[in-house]
């Protein structure tokens, strides 16, 4: 597959699947096997560790401690190769690639939290890995060697050990790009999501490269929950509020659920015929509100990428607005993260570029006619109204129009910072103020900043030196 002419990404291609009563128990005993290929690696990890600990707590030497064991891939499979037969006998029922699965999701998660407690990942700490339960754990298997393809009739797909499994649709998408020689598939991975069994493909793309519609274009985003996007533009794109639609329906069942005789360990009671049922018809609910929420934001998405050049959003901190109890579940159901993420990588393979405004920036606090910045702003004031040259507008479309005014007056160069002017969570007097790209747009890696208020540049990005 060439790169010459294009962009080469890694795509995935999400199918629903119609599987039998035997593909489905099929499927079920190889997400089993991951399963416990994943808990017997943790526990032989968990032993080594805690008996290091425990000869420490003796006043053993570090040199006469028991042999650390490899946390890598490859190490923990081989281990597991050489006790496979006798922790799991039956292991030549499922494909390798199902135990592969299984470790490494573990050799992922034992790094993550090494590189969490070492300070190498940035974020929130992530825990130690916990054992996966067969009634908790989301069902899933990995597949990367073997015959995976998609059928000519684009209504089956192959799958190493599974078989020919039926496609609930067409899969004409990803075959037309297998056909022209434009993707490759790398992985195909087996899930079960709520109440449907799906396929997600993970490839290799070759994009053509495009040009938005209108490319010396600028538009301002400002997502909310009154809308969930306001445009620089004036235009105004309602939201949806998909779960809100759907609450009295979710208490509805959930009360019958919980009538119901549902599953307990300790007396060693299996859920009743109709306690499953009604936990299917809950999960159905709740599947289609996680659709009509992907589809919108998708649609909104792909609607900014191909139509302008440049789109301005802010950096929002979305896990300390969910501390709001009074608006977490709207602030949720809007799905402001899923929207910047998908901004990221739409706008580069649509050719534009994709700015984030810093995250102290008074977006909303600022008049976008003469620039002046108010003191204090109230969440219940929608409408912004200027003392200093009296204009009168939507304190949504103010915010918007002030955000795509930052990329006609970006310049300069720098670090990429979410924060060049070490402002701290008070309004900031009028100055400069930072702008990061995010990485892999046209303009990653570069910093700007707006000038200060009263003055005017007219000059276009520079590269970063």
């Amino acid at each position: 597959m060439g790169h010459r002419d294009g962009l080469s990404v890694v795509q995935a291609y999400r199918f629903a699947l119609d599987l039998t009563p035997a593909q489905e128990r099929a499927v079920m005993g190889h997400a089993g096997a991951a399963r416990t290929a994943y808990n017997w690696a943790l526990a032989r990890v968990k032993a080594v560790m805690d008996q290091r600990a425990a000869e420490r707590s003796y006043g053993i030497p570090e040199e006469h401690l028991t042999p650390t064991i490899g946390w890598s891939l490859p190490a923990l499979r081989r281990a597991w190769n050489a006790a496979k037969d006798e922790v799991a006998p039956w292991w030549r029922d499922y494909s390798k690639e199902a135990y592969n699965t299984g470790l490494d999701a573990l050799a992922r998660a034992l790094k993550n939290w090494a590189d969490s407690r070492s300070g190498k990942r940035a974020g929130r700490p992530v825990g130690f890995p916990r054992f996966k339960s067969r009634r908790r754990s989301t069902p899933s298997v990995r597949f990367t060697t073997g015959a995976i393809r998609v059928e000519p009739d684009r209504k089956h797909v192959v799958l190493p050990r599974l078989g020919r499994l039926k496609l609930h649709e067409s899969a004409r998408k990803l075959a037309r790009r297998l056909e022209a020689g434009t993707a490759r598939i790398l992985s195909a991975t087996v899930r079960r999501d709520g109440h449907r069994w799906y396929v997600s493909f993970t490839c290799e793309v070759q994009r053509a490269l495009r040009t938005p519609a209108r490319p010396c274009a600028t538009v301002g985003v400002d997502l909310g929950v009154r809308h969930l996007a306001v445009l620089s533009t004036g235009d105004l794109v309602p939201n949806p509020r998909q779960l809100d639609a759907a609450l009295r329906k979710i208490r509805r069942i959930s009360r019958g659920l919980s009538r119901k005789v549902a599953p307990d360990r300790r007396a060693r009671r299996d859920a009743s015929k109709r306690w499953q049922r009604a936990r299917g018809r809950l999960g159905r609910v709740h599947a289609r509100v996680a659709n009509l929420r992907r589809d919108g934001l998708h649609k909104l998405t792909t609607r900014l990428a191909t139509d302008y050049g440049t789109v301005v959003i802010e950096d929002l901190n979305v896990a300390g607005m969910l501390r709001n109890r009074r608006l977490a579940r709207r602030i949720a159901d809007a799905g402001f993260a899923e929207v910047r993420r998908q901004l990221a990588h739409k706008t580069q393979w649509c050719g534009g570029r994709l700015m984030v405004a810093d995250r102290w920036y008074p977006s909303s606090k600022t008049c976008s006619g003469c620039g002046t910045v108010r003191t204090k702003l109230t969440l219940s004031e929608r409408t912004f109204t200027c003392t200093t040259c009296s204009l009168v507008l939507d304190r949504d479309v103010n915010a918007a129009r002030n955000l795509a005014a930052l990329a006609a007056t970006v310049a300069g160069s720098g670090p990429e910072t979410l924060n060049g002017r070490g402002a701290d969570r008070k309004t900031p007097p009028a100055g400069p103020v930072a702008v990061k790209r995010l990485p892999g747009t046209a303009t990653a890696g570069k910093t700007g900043t707006v000038p200060p208020q009263g003055r005017t540049f007219d000059h276009e990005l520079t590269p970063a030196s």
